[in-house]
């Protein structure tokens, strides 16, 4: 057997493979023994089948189909083996397996082609003094004062409210229904989806709503009607509601303010584990300074990270794409599947393959970031210790306490994980950070947090105690969750 090698694009193989006249004569007969003692013919005795009415029965071209895959694949094993190829994925014909069978004669030579994805050959050049800028989030004392004004504002008493309009901090309870106007002369308002609710409790609150949603309630009287006009954003995800206007008739059923509790030691026992306010308030300082700390320390390794995948060159196999994209699926519907949310409607067969195709990009980049690090880490003989994976794997445990956890699997994590955070310390050891105040700089390339899936998914499942009036406008106005979610 002779293999002829060529490096073809996108990390793939292909391969030549002749094959003698011996080999092909044999993988024909072994068909023929393999068939003439399992058989079962009529009028014919298991093992005594003669050849002609053996070949005659299951057809030649059946065996020739059968003796041709069975060499097929003792082949491509054999030249992967003999030719020490990395392969990943299964190998592929490069001729059609029909025309093989038709051209195929036992006792004579053959040749077939075939190609197969191998291991990236990712290059990664100059990539010591890589120079960055990145965001300093820095703690800002104000938060623990925002964050105890909201836990008294939960903590509320709600009183009634009687003989004044309503005004912005108040708690208003409303029905509500919402339509769009029409544009052509004659047609019917079309009725906003999700814009209607009855006994409706929100917080008076600037940019909760969509624009002009609050601003109309404030001003009105219990018991008062109202006729509300408000503006759906440009960037309102459904597409047939964003810019456009919508019209709300409101209903004020009952008005109340909130009469917070003192901000002293009896609020922080409710609240916390803490005694006292002072004891809630300093844990609360190094909390929020820490997460800041933190979110430094990733904004400056996402930096990094980007600016070393624009020196990478590297062909990136569709097996490989396929994996991340199949991993990531799977990754996002085991936690989804946590929330209650039924992964097989949203996992559905119609659904799949868009979502596989939306989640293409980010695997690709996915791999970019982890193969220019690998390369990286391996140029610069950068190594994990065992006794490193052993501690951290400790650590993963505790938190991972009560789940079943593959150990095997768990050791490949924590080896990636901690080769990979040595290995952006090696690359700012050796380049240059530059810490801008946070907003600074524009965050269109970072590395996105969320799958598409995940995306997909808030967009498609609104909170049962929301409108989509509320869900969408915070989205968009705040980024704030609601009081719901965060309960």
């Amino acid at each position: 057997m002779k293999v002829t090698q060529e490096r073809l694009p996108a990390s793939q193989i292909g391969l030549e493979i002749e094959i003698t006249p011996e080999m092909s004569k044999n993988a024909y007969e072994q068909v023929i023994q393999k068939y003439t003692r399992s058989a079962n013919i009529p009028g014919f005795r298991k093992g005594k089948v003669p050849r002609n009415i053996l070949i005659q029965r299951l057809g030649k071209d059946y065996i020739k189909a059968m003796a041709l895959d069975d060499l097929i694949n003792n082949c491509l094993e054999k030249a992967r083996e003999q030719e020490q190829i990395n392969a990943i994925g299964q190998f592929e014909l490069k001729t059609q397996f029909e025309e093989l069978v038709k051209d195929f004669e036992p006792g004579q030579e053959m040749a077939f082609s075939a190609k197969v994805d191998v291991e990236p050959e990712a290059k990664v050049d100059n990539y010591k003094g890589l120079v960055v800028k990145a965001e300093e989030a820095k703690y800002d004392p104000a938060q623990v004062d925002e964050f105890l004004e909201e836990r008294r504002s939960q903590m509320a008493t709600l009183i009634p409210v009687e003989g004044r309009a309503a005004q912005l901090g108040d708690v208003a309870i409303v029905d509500f229904v919402g339509v769009i106007p029409s544009e052509t002369e004659g047609e019917e308002p079309k009725e906003v989806p999700g814009g209607k609710a009855q006994d409706f409790q929100m917080d008076l609150k600037e940019g909760q709503f969509i624009p002009g949603f609050i601003e109309g309630i404030v001003g009105m009287n219990p018991e008062e009607t109202k006729e509300i006009s408000a503006q759906f954003p440009a960037e309102y995800s459904e597409t047939d509601l964003a810019g456009k206007p919508a019209v709300f008739t409101v209903t004020l059923k009952e008005l109340k303010e909130k009469e917070l509790p003192e901000l002293d030691d009896d609020l922080a026992q409710e609240i916390s584990e803490f005694e006292t306010i002072a004891e809630l308030r300093e844990f609360l300082e190094k909390k929020f300074t820490k997460e800041k700390e933190d979110q430094t320390k990733q904004n400056k390794e996402l930096a990094i990270v980007n600016e070393l995948v624009t020196h990478i060159e590297v062909e990136i196999p569709e097996t490989l794409i396929k994996n991340e994209v199949q991993q990531m699926l799977a990754q996002s519907a085991m936690e989804l599947s946590q929330y209650g949310i039924d992964v097989k409607e949203l996992f559905s067969s119609d659904k799949l393959p868009e979502m596989q195709e939306r989640s293409r990009p980010e695997a690709i980049e996915r791999l970019r970031r982890d193969l220019a690090i690998a390369t990286v880490a391996k140029k610069e003989s950068i190594t994990v210790e065992e006794e490193e994976i052993a501690a951290e794997s400790v650590k993963v445990m505790e938190q991972l306490k009560g789940k079943d956890v593959d150990p095997d699997r768990l050791r490949q994590v924590v080896t990636e994980d901690l080769l990979k955070e040595k290995t952006i310390k090696f690359l700012e050891e050796n380049g240059t950070v530059e810490l801008v105040p946070e907003g600074t700089l524009d965050t269109g390339s970072e590395i996105p947090q969320t799958t598409e899936v995940e995306t997909q998914v808030e967009a498609e499942t609104p909170q049962a105690s929301e409108t989509i009036v509320e869900v969408e406008a915070e989205q968009v106005a705040t980024g704030e969750k609601s009081q719901e979610e965060e309960e």
